[in-house]
């Protein structure tokens, strides 16, 4: 007979994902570390995006919808003249266009504050017709990406990258609701501009009022960091 399993520990984790490793992964590092596969995240960061996701485990994986309505923050990199069809640097170059002006730049971010109609990527996990969206831009499908509102709180030019007096990339900051993708945020910038671009680089610095400044670095962590940083909710 089958002995029954020690209940998971129950909890949250703030993480600071690295580049290069996707939020599965990085959750299942934290599944091994506490011994449970019960752990959930409270919003996805693509693989070539870095910063905070917060994990919950065991019985606390009841608050996900909850944290996942939480405002949140980020940083990101647009690189100007080219779009991808994924919207980020794993994609294919789809179209091109001149770099723009800095007077344009600005002008463009001036259109997206406040609330407005978003399309999502085709590149996403959006349920279409029970499946997800990337899946279906995968095999040569076209999935229809229907705008939603969202709402920008802030979105501020941090700094940028000129070339023969146009700008090639631009650091944004952006504050936004819950929903909000920067890869058509990046997109929809670049367009208003008078240009193409894609998000070439993002952090997500804050979920709520939980910063990643408070988060385990997950490269350098160990098991017993992992388990040590558990907070009990």
């Amino acid at each position: 007979m089958k002995s029954p399993e020690t209940p998971p520990p129950g909890g949250m984790l703030l993480l600071n994902k690295p580049p290069g490793r996707t939020s599965f992964q990085a959750l299942g590092q934290v599944k091994k570390a506490l011994g449970t596969k019960k752990v959930g995240h409270t919003g996805t960061l693509d693989k070539f995006a870095s910063g905070l996701l917060i994990a919950l485990a065991g019985k606390a994986t009841k608050l996900v919808p909850r944290f996942e309505a939480f405002d949140k923050t980020y940083i990101g990199e647009i690189t100007f003249g080219k779009e991808t069809d994924t919207l980020d640097p794993e994609g294919s170059i789809i179209a091109e266009a001149p770099l723009p002006g800095l007077a344009a730049l600005e002008a463009s971010l001036a259109e997206f504050r406040g609330e407005i109609l978003q399309k999502p990527p085709a590149y996403s996990a959006l349920h279409i017709n029970g499946k997800r969206a990337y899946e279906l831009a995968r095999s040569g499908e076209a999935p229809e990406m229907k705008a939603r509102p969202v709402s920008i709180y802030s979105l501020e030019l941090l700094s940028y990258q000129e070339e023969d007096g146009r700008v090639r990339s631009a650091v944004i900051r952006a504050e936004v609701s819950k929903g909000t993708y920067i890869r058509s945020l990046a997109r929809d910038i670049a367009l208003a501009a008078g240009s193409r671009g894609y998000l070439s680089a993002l952090t997500r610095i804050k979920i709520g009022d939980y910063k990643l400044e408070d988060a385990l670095d997950l490269e350098t962590a160990d098991n017993q960091a992992i388990i040590d940083a558990l907070n009990t909710i």
